[in-house]
């Protein structure tokens, strides 16, 4: 918990300074008097001035502001009237609104950059057997294929990609961001996998499949997206790896180091396909004996082991009480210079067009609002990520930038795109927004953000009770 509340804090402040500070910096270039830098709202925790500007950090930190000379906040003095925002010509009252995203969106470049360079353990794209009748089955996968490359297909399925289209995947991060791009557009994925029979073996084969993506809508697009195409996980060798004391598996026989080579005369091709063979072993709710035939210390023999049912995630299912399968196989994605910098704008655009068309299909009711996330969920993700080391911390905050610097860049009237918008309406007709519709607008975006608001608190909470 101290871990999930410190890496939370450091997240919205880091990301909340860097936003201001663009505002800020813009500001002092066009010669806007800037009378206070903010991180938080609320009763005044710390202040100090530098030069004409009071810095300050307040009590409620989710989120900040300048706060910058203006005639329509209140009086200015006449030899100052130069300075003041609304005085400044239009191309630079939008140059100081657009920089706090801006800067956001740069960060992310930077931060992404660097989790290039240093490099990060992912898992390696070498698959499990699919589940039966599933997407992923139905397009020919087997138990370790590894993907190698992928390549986007039109959209609906129209083949509409150039042949040498093809983007190398080096990890189940990539697959999935893949996978999730191509739901979101209604595309299917060409796969180009190769067959290894261990992790240092050489490919047994090359083979191209199409997996129709397009067939999940993009309404049920989330995390899930994997197992909703039938992938099982990253293989692994079918071992039994640890058992619960006094457990069924225990119990029944089984010992450490197994190796299972059928279940009830079937035989196991992986430990994902195990694991779901156990799952699905009930009849009428009831669970059923399992005969394991395994290989230990170079003999072959049969234990049967008798499961027992428990709650997994609001289902009922039979378990066995032993962690079954051998690590998964990982590799060292890590980049160059020029190839981590690269890489890092590229992955900044993508994410951030893919998000804006996850909002406009939320919009016209193609993409579940289920994936709003709040506060808590941004938490949840800053302490796992803090957990597994600095490089996947970097990585999870260059994706919240992204998102903060497209959220802010959103036209609604109490976001920075919201006065974007109001400076488009200006340049277009030659005069500024009315107070009248400035009024009615502004009224308007707050309850349109506080109704995101409430949406994005209530999916946190019900991804904490496990509704979700």
């Amino acid at each position: 918990m101290l871990m999930t509340v410190l890496a939370f804090l450091v997240t919205i402040g880091v990301l909340v300074v860097i936003h201001e500070w663009g505002h800020y910096r813009a500001a002092v270039a066009c010669d806007v008097k800037v009378l206070r830098f903010s991180v938080g709202f609320g009763r005044v925790l710390w202040s100090r001035t530098r030069g004409e500007t009071e810095f300050v950090v307040s009590a409620l930190p989710l989120g900040g502001y300048v706060k910058m000379l203006d005639e329509r906040e209140g009086r200015v003095d006449p030899a100052e009237r130069h300075r003041a925002f609304n005085q400044k010509p239009l191309p630079q009252r939008a140059f100081v609104v657009a920089a706090g995203p801006l800067a956001n969106l740069v960060l992310a470049v930077l931060l992404y950059a660097c989790v290039n360079w240093a490099g990060v353990e992912e898992i390696r794209p070498w698959m499990a057997e699919p589940r039966p009748a599933s997407l992923a089955a139905e397009a020919g996968l087997r138990s370790r294929d590894e993907v190698v490359a992928v390549q986007l297909k039109g959209a609906k399925g129209d083949d509409a990609a150039a042949p040498d289209d093809w983007v190398a995947v080096r990890s189940m991060t990539d697959l999935q961001w893949w996978f999730t791009r191509a739901a979101v557009q209604g595309s299917d994925v060409r796969l180009r996998v190769v067959s290894r029979t261990s992790q240092q073996a050489s490919p047994s084969g090359e083979r191209e499949l199409i997996l129709p993506v397009s067939r999940i809508p993009a309404a049920d697009v989330d995390g899930g997206l994997l197992e909703k195409l039938g992938f099982s996980g990253p293989y692994a060798e079918p071992l039994v790896a640890q058992l619960v004391p006094q457990g069924p598996a225990e119990q029944g026989g089984l010992k450490e180091g197994d190796r299972v080579l059928s279940l009830n005369g079937q035989p196991v091709l992986d430990a994902g396909q195990l694991r779901q063979a156990i799952r699905q072993s009930a009849i009428e709710g009831q669970p059923q004996a399992l005969t394991f035939h395994v290989e230990r210390a170079g003999r072959s023999l049969d234990v049967v082991v008798q499961p027992v049912m428990k709650d997994v995630q609001g289902q009922r299912l039979p378990r066995i009480e032993a962690a079954l399968g051998s690590p998964a196989a990982t590799v060292t994605v890590q980049h160059g210079l020029v190839d981590g910098f690269t890489r890092a704008l590229t992955k900044t655009w993508d994410v951030a067009t893919l998000s804006l068309e996850m909002l406009g299909k939320m919009l016209i009711g193609e993409a579940s609002i289920k994936n709003l996330s709040g506060p808590i969920t941004i938490a949840d993700y800053a302490g796992r990520s803090a957990e597994l080391g600095w490089v996947y911390y970097v990585g999870f905050l260059a994706m919240v930038s992204v998102s903060l610097g497209v959220l802010n860049l959103l036209p609604l009237p109490v976001l920075d795109g919201g006065h974007l918008m109001y400076y488009l309406f200006e340049g277009v007709t030659g005069r500024p927004v009315s107070e009248r519709w400035l009024e009615r607008l502004q009224r308007g975006g707050v309850a349109v953000m506080l109704l995101m608001m409430s949406l994005a608190l209530y999916n946190d909470f019900a991804r904490l009770l496990g509704a979700h």
